[in-house]
């Protein structure tokens, strides 16, 4: 009994040190294909460190909005979160920079802009303290309105729009347009559109359908107004302690599996985009004159944003080279 004993004792010298259990909150339902890819990378770990690393995740928003959710981080309630690459501007600018006012005007710019500002992104994130493993697309944000039609910026003037809280871009994006926003959580939109607090909201046809935003609006403005990806985002301080052969096995998985969901949201989002059709929300097309207008209000918004450092001048005036150069071989 004394070696059994011991050999327990000596079992739980070598391995508990290591053990660590991940807590990461995320705004993703439980059953999105988010959630369940994410849920199936974290089980595939389990099985291949045998339980020295586990994850528990906090869906569906139970630990706030992003920004909550990483003051919940730097006090050590949590270690992570899936949340969506900008509101880690703390750690790093350059995260904010693909969300950037009428940035991109089709995935084609997106894909070849990403291919090389993702790693630079990624690895600016590091340094500055979070580990990640790469983005996931999370698509387009369309102008979306419950009372009225928005062709142009005039008619955005009129409408009460929502922001998310503390999105310092977003706020600064909208005062160049001319627009006073109403900022709310996540969780306080579905019932500020019912009762007409906001008509209007910017997200992408997968976030429209999962936050049953779709329910009460009726229009959305054929103009991708900005571009964002998520990410998982982990403390550095909690990740180094996991035993570094183990860390090699989290970021195989994870990396793979945000691959995966990076393309399969771009179909999501299309199939989402017809899904709002079928149900009778109308697409509305702003003429040449009116798309003049959203491109000039967001050339000054992004001018303001630059004024005010909320992105890295530099790495924003090296995605315009890029982009510059992209143009003409598209036209080809």
């Amino acid at each position: 009994m004394k070696k059994i004993a011991l050999l327990f004792a000596m079992a739980a010298v070598i391995n508990p040190a290591y053990a660590l259990t991940l807590k990461i909150a995320t705004l993703s339902p439980d059953g999105s294909a988010w959630m369940t890819k994410m849920r199936a990378g974290a089980t595939e770990i389990e099985q291949k460190t045998q339980q020295r690393v586990t994850f528990k995740f906090y869906t569906g928003g139970t630990m706030g909005n992003d920004r909550a959710v990483l003051n919940k981080i730097k006090i050590g309630q949590l270690h992570g979160g899936a949340v969506t690459a900008g509101s880690l501007s703390d750690f790093n600018k350059d995260t904010q920079i693909y969300s950037m006012p009428l940035l991109f005007k089709n995935f084609a710019e997106v894909d070849y802009v990403r291919a090389k500002f993702d790693t630079v992104i990624s690895k600016g994130l590091e340094q500055g303290g979070m580990v990640n493993f790469g983005f996931a697309e999370g698509g387009f944000a369309y102008a979306m309105s419950k009372t009225a039609p928005i062709p142009s910026v005039t008619q955005l003037r009129k409408q009460k729009v929502w922001i998310p809280e503390n999105d310092v871009q977003a706020a600064e994006t909208l005062k160049a347009f001319q627009v006073t926003p109403i900022p709310l959580s996540l969780a306080d939109v579905l019932p500020s559109l019912q009762t007409g607090i906001i008509d209007t909201v910017a997200s992408s046809p997968i976030g429209t359908l999962a936050l049953q935003w779709h329910s009460q609006v009726r229009y959305l403005t054929d103009l991708p107004l900005s571009y964002f990806v998520g990410v998982l985002a982990v403390d550095q301080k909690a990740f180094n302690k996991i035993e570094p052969a183990d860390q090699t096995i989290v970021r195989e998985v994870m990396q793979r599996v945000f691959r995966d969901i990076d393309k399969q949201n771009r179909q999501d989002n299309v199939a989402a985009y017809n899904a709002l059709l079928k149900q009778g929300i109308k697409v509305v097309k702003p003429s040449v004159q009116e798309q003049a207008e959203w491109e000039k209000d967001a050339s000054i918004a992004t001018q303001k944003i630059e004024q005010a450092a909320i992105v890295n001048p530099a790495t924003l005036q090296a995605l315009r080279i890029h982009l510059k150069a992209f143009k003409p071989a598209a036209k080809s």
